[in-house]
């Protein structure tokens, strides 16, 4: 193992892990968006939009990160629409995770027991009011572990990046096998980059998860 080659490129790294935070962070917030939206439109079954939504979620879910940053990075300048390496990426994880947020909204939602909006008809709320204040929070916190397992999902997907010359953390490592033929040092490097953002955003994760149990958040079984 050369060790003066590690920390050579430790600084490349950390610039590369930097690029990878902030592209995944950009599409996971984008994907949290679209997917209350979504499960928001099948919820209240709106007309069309509701079958839009279904066509979404199928064709996202059904095919890879990857095919889908190829048909925005090398099919869309086929008709005037050039995007770069990082748009890219944003869109590819917001299209990508938009999808998975969305059927884990859809899932909380429907894991509300229906006595509890019957019950709160019969004390004078309106539906909407009930949706608000009765359904979602319970759909949001019932929603949280699928949610952080999407995030992990996420950000470990942002390793496809690399093909659209994104200079990420699998494009650095790629390069510099390439360049110096220093295949354990850089995978090393490598694992250890996406363990030290996965780490914390796990631990943080199942400290969140817990606390929602505890408080009591969730328990859907009871009125």
């Amino acid at each position: 193992m050369d060790f003066e080659f590690i920390f050579t490129y430790i600084p490349t790294y950390i610039e590369a892990a930097k690029l990878t935070i902030k592209i995944g962070a950009c599409g996971i917030a984008g994907a949290f968006v679209v997917g209350i939206i979504c499960s928001l439109i099948i919820e209240l079954k709106i007309p069309v939009l509701r079958q839009l939504v279904q066509i979404y979620i199928e064709l996202s879910r059904n095919t890879p990160l990857l095919i889908q940053l190829f048909f925005l990075y090398f099919g869309l300048p086929k008709v005037g629409i050039v995007l770069s390496s990082k748009a890219c990426g944003v869109i590819g994880l917001i299209f990508l995770g938009g999808s998975y947020m969305a059927e884990g909204f859809r899932t909380g939602i429907e894991n509300v027991p229906k006595i509890q909006r019957e019950s709160a008809y019969s004390l004078g709320m309106t539906k909407k009011q009930t949706f608000w204040k009765i359904v979602m929070p319970q759909a949001v916190a019932t929603s949280v572990p699928v949610f952080c397992a999407n995030v992990i999902f996420l950000l470990k997907e942002t390793s496809v990046f690399s093909a659209v010359a994104l200079a990420d953390l699998m494009y650095v490592t790629k390069d510099l096998i390439g360049l110096y033929y220093k295949t354990d040092e850089a995978l090393m490097m490598l694992v250890v980059s996406y363990l030290v953002i996965l780490l914390p955003i796990s631990l943080v994760s199942s400290w969140i998860e817990r606390r929602v149990r505890y408080a009591g958040f969730g328990n859907t079984g009871s009125v």
